[in-house]
């Protein structure tokens, strides 16, 4: 198999559904997260998590384009160079080399990009055993397509941010061009 790379197909949709923050973050689908907002505080702009909310768990912490790294931890602040950065590394170090080393079939440059783009985003131990991969594996595209809309959860509630992103990876899977797949996954979840 080539030693395929992401290509801009598959960055502009991981950017557009990472949004970058230069800001550390609770995950989304923690205890944290959550008690953050009832409260009325932007866990995006948390500079140090308030003593009352301390015992609650907001992992993984995240910042940059989604980057959950070991020394991502609260306060951590970057600028947008060591965002892209980090984004770079992970992307070439970590989740193209996951998906080459799961996927034992041949790849059009947008299913490799949107593999890789949910690779990213579930965590690749986690799909690298995931039914998506093995029927992919089995040559089955249409089963593994389908299975793009199962991976919508955070926290164990469905989230409508994953439910758009799954869509439109799943179009740029089926060889959409990227402005398209995100348009069509926002109508389809607005």
């Amino acid at each position: 198999m080539s030693k395929q790379h992401m290509g801009p197909d598959g960055h502009e949709v991981a950017h557009y559904f990472e949004q970058c923050k230069l800001r550390a973050y609770p995950d989304p689908g923690s205890p944290l997260f959550a008690a953050l907002r009832s409260a009325g505080i932007d866990p995006y702009s948390l500079a140090a998590v308030p003593p009352a909310l301390a015992h609650l768990s907001g992992r993984p912490w995240t910042i940059g384009w989604g980057d959950t790294g070991p020394d991502v931890v609260p306060g951590l602040v970057i600028d947008q160079a060591e965002a892209d950065r980090r984004y770079a590394r992970c992307m070439a170090g970590e989740f193209e080399p996951a998906v080459r080393s799961a996927v034992g079939v041949q790849l059009s440059q947008r299913e490799f990009d949107a593999l890789v783009s949910i690779f990213y985003n579930c965590g690749a131990e986690a799909m690298r055993d995931s039914t998506l991969v093995r029927v992919l594996n089995r040559g089955n595209r249409a089963a593994a397509e389908a299975e793009f809309p199962r991976w919508n959860k955070s926290g164990g509630l469905v989230r409508k941010g994953l439910q758009r992103r799954r869509e439109a990876e799943r179009l740029l899977f089926l060889g959409c061009d990227p402005k398209s797949a995100i348009a069509a996954a926002l109508a389809k979840f607005p």
